[in-house]
């Protein structure tokens, strides 16, 4: 499999308002498209506490991330996943969800075009031993 960058959409977000726009109705599966020999992404949400990215995968494609201090759930919302956490591999299909742990390596393997909602909450406490 090839090992591509994520074309983001949203790299100028604060110049071309990448966000979606707040309080208008979308059809998730929608506010991304399929790129020839790509990994596209688009912006939802960006704070400096989390994100919530929308990305498409074509077939062929392979996203191996280095490891994040925050958890990060993904969500298919189209096609089918592979996911691989810590050598682990999940297969997931439309509606499926996982958490993938901070600190953990992961990998997302396009063995058919695929699109998934990725939201990362940066609460600060990952490494604390605290007792809520």
């Amino acid at each position: 499999m090839k090992k591509n960058k994520v074309n983001d959409k949203s790299s100028l977000g604060h110049i071309l308002g990448a966000e979606l726009e707040k309080g208008e109705p979308h059809i998730i599966v929608e506010i991304i498209e399929y790129a020839p020999h790509a990994i596209e992404s688009k912006t939802i949400i960006r704070k400096s506490t989390g994100n919530v990215t929308a990305k498409s995968f074509d077939e062929g494609e392979e996203l191996c991330e280095k490891t994040i201090p925050f958890d990060t759930y993904v969500q298919i919302i189209h096609g089918v996943a592979s996911v691989t956490i810590d050598k682990k591999e999940h297969s997931l299909k439309l509606g499926h969800g996982i958490v993938i742990p901070a600190h953990s390596h992961h990998c997302f393997n396009a063995n058919e075009k695929f699109k998934m909602i990725s939201t990362i909450i940066k609460s600060g406490y990952e490494d604390m031993n605290v007792g809520i």
